[in-house]
């Protein structure tokens, strides 16, 4: 028999369900199905759900006999799990993504504690879908999955023993994650707002501002102002930078027209 009060706390938490239910974490290349499985179990405690697999070396990772024992009732979470090839595939739709680093890149966008980072990301669901994303247990990130991304964290560990378990690096920005969300929620407490960028007009997805990439690098090639055969750090520069700005959709489109006007002159200049 349920308690009566079951159904009291369920709908004081309905409106929490936005955030919690537009957050994705994002595992790339996972190489041990025990830390998937605990990653799911992570998830679930702090309220969250989606999980996305990137690649996993296990390719049926979550009907895996360890995966599912270490997700110790995390079950369906496990089961739900979105597996795709590449970490475009998993941002696709997202508007802002945080990646979690153990080392700073010298392209990308600084690295803030995760307290910090999440309360950027609670101001950036409210745009739509956001992603955490996790690296590989034994090599993390690659530079090129770490400039996909919006935003960077990285967590303050002990400098003589840094070395956290993928799952662990789940528990902990999940936690703190949650922990924004409910403030978030709660009348009278407001977020920081340093660095904040309100505005009313939708942000660019994850996979529009990987097409104005392409279609931007095309015309700095035509313009000769990028050589492909040694373009040294050009495009990585320019990610960092738009990444500052949080890209509205509008301002994408603005970039490509220009791109798109650039290459017409040069087909028109090479006739």
């Amino acid at each position: 028999m349920e308690h009566p009060d079951s159904h009291a706390a369920e709908a004081a938490h309905e409106p929490l369900r936005g955030g919690f239910t537009s957050t994705r974490f994002v595992l790339v290349e996972p190489s041990h199905p025990g830390n998937v499985g605990a990653a799911a179990r992570a998830l679930k405690t702090m309220g969250f759900s989606r999980l996305v697999l990137v690649a996993p070396r296990v390719p049926q990772v979550h009907c895996d006999p360890e995966a599912v024992a270490m997700a110790s009732g995390a079950d369906d979470v496990l089961a739900a799990a979105h597996i795709v090839p590449t970490l475009a595939d998993a941002l696709v739709g997202s508007s802002w993504s945080l990646a979690l680093t153990a080392r700073t890149r010298e392209y990308g966008p600084p690295p803030a504690a995760p307290r910090l980072a999440v309360q950027d990301a609670c101001r950036q669901v409210a745009h739509g879908d956001i992603a955490l994303v996790f690296g590989n247990e034994r090599t993390g990130l690659s530079n090129e999955d770490v400039e996909r991304c919006t935003a960077l964290a990285h967590i303050p560990a002990n400098p003589a023993y840094s070395s956290l378990n993928l799952a662990q690096a789940v528990q902990v920005l999940a936690y703190e994650l949650r922990l924004a969300y409910l403030s978030a929620e709660t009348p009278g407490v407001a977020l920081p707002t340093a660095g904040a960028q309100e505005t009313a007009t939708p942000l660019a997805t994850s996979d529009d501002i990987e097409r104005m990439y392409v279609h931007l690098e095309n015309a700095l090639i035509a313009l000769d102002f990028l050589d492909p055969a040694n373009p040294k750090k050009l495009m990585s520069r320019l990610r960092r930078l738009f990444a500052r700005s949080g890209l509205e959709r509008e301002e994408v489109n603005i970039v490509r027209g220009i791109a798109k006007h650039i290459l017409l002159k040069s087909k028109d200049g090479a006739k």
